[in-house]
C-alpha cells in the first residue's frame, strides 16, 4: 500500500518537539569524534522525533545525524520509505547563543526526497515543501520570482570558505563576481534562504545528506536551481557528501556556474 502522510500534523510535531526541548535544555556541549559539537537538544530532538515517527509511520525507516555510520547506513538500505533528521543544523551556532539553527527532516522515497521541512525556532518560520506541490513558509505559497532576481554583479551570495576548494575559496575571497557574501552556518537554513530570496545564489563544497536533503527539495519547488560543483545533483540522494551550487533563477544560474567553472574543483 502506498504510504500516505499528513504533512500538517508532521509540522507541528516538528515545531512541538522543537519548542519544547529548547525550553528544557541548556546549550552545554561535547565533542564527537569527528570534532563536530552534540548537545543534548540535539539528542532530544532526534530522540523525540524518530518516536513520534515511529508511533504514526511505523511502515517507515529512520535515519538521524546522531546515529552511528552503521546505523545510518542500514536504514537507507531498508527498501522502505525512510525520514532523514538533522535536529539542530548548526549546533555550534546554538551553543554560543547565535540565532541562525535550525530543525530539518525529510521522507526519502526511492532515495528521492518527496517531503521536507526545516523549522527555524529563532525566527518562528517553517519552510516546507511536497514534490510535485510547491514549497511553503508558515503555510503560505513559496516561489521565486525570476524576473525579480539580481545579475551576479548585484547578487547577495551565501558562501561557506571553509569547505570549499583553496584555489576556488581564494578566487572568491580575492575576486567575488557578486556584490556581497554571507556564511550563517546552517546548511538547511542556507537552502531555505535562497529558496525565499534572500540569498540570489549560494555554494558550499562539502554537505552530508542530512543538511540538504529537505533544504534541496525546498528550493527546487519554490523555482530555484541547483547543482553540484562537478556538475547536475542528482534526484537520487545516499551518504556520500557533496557541494552545492545554487540560483534563484536559471539566467542567474547560468553566470554563478559559468564563473566557478574557471577554477575547476579538484
Amino acid at each position: 500500500m502506498p504510504l500516505t502522510i499528513d504533512p500538517e500534523s508532521i509540522i507541528q510535531a516538528v515545531r512541538d518537539q522543537v519548542g519544547l526541548t529548547l525550553a528544557e535544555r541548556t546549550r552545554a556541549a561535547t565533542r564527537k569524534r569527528d570534532g563536530s559539537w552534540v548537545t543534548q537538544v540535539d539528542l532530544d530532538i532526534q530522540h523525540g522525533l524518530q518516536s513520534w515517527l515511529e508511533r504514526h509511520y511505523p511502515e517507515t525507516g529512520f535515519l538521524g545525524e546522531e546515529m552511528s555510520p552503521e546505523h545510518q547506513q542500514a536504514a537507507l538500505a531498508e527498501d522502505r520509505p525512510v525520514w532523514v533528521l538533522d535536529p539542530l543544523d548548526g549546533t555550534s551556532n546554538f551553543r554560543m547563543g547565535l540565532p541562525a539553527y535550525a530543525t530539518s527532516l525529510a521522507l526519502l522515497k526511492h532515495g528521492q526526497p518527496v517531503f521536507g521541512v526545516v523549522h527555524d525556532p529563532c525566527r518562528n518560520e517553517t519552510f516546507s515543501a511536497q514534490r510535485g506541490a510547491g514549497a511553503q513558509l508558515n503555510g503560505a505559497p513559496l516561489k521565486l520570482a525570476p524576473d525579480d532576481t539580481p545579475p551576479l554583479r548585484e547578487a547577495l551570495a551565501g558562501v561557506d570558505f571553509k569547505r570549499l576548494p583553496k584555489a576556488l575559496a581564494t578566487r572568491l575571497a580575492n575576486t567575488p563576481p557578486y556584490a556581497s557574501q554571507r556564511s550563517i552556518g546552517s546548511i538547511a537554513l542556507d537552502w531555505c534562504w535562497v529558496a525565499a530570496g534572500r540569498f540570489a545564489v549560494y555554494v558550499h563544497g562539502r554537505q552530508n545528506l542530512w543538511d540538504y536533503a529537505a533544504g534541496q527539495l525546498i528550493l527546487s519547488e519554490a523555482g530555484g536551481c541547483l547543482a553540484t560543483l562537478t556538475g547536475p545533483a542528482s534526484d537520487t540522494l545516499d551518504l556520500r557528501p557533496r557541494s552545492a551550487v545554487c540560483a534563484a533563477s536559471p539566467d542567474l544560474m547560468r553566470e554563478w556556474q559559468a564563473w566557478l567553472s574557471l577554477v575547476s574543483p579538484p
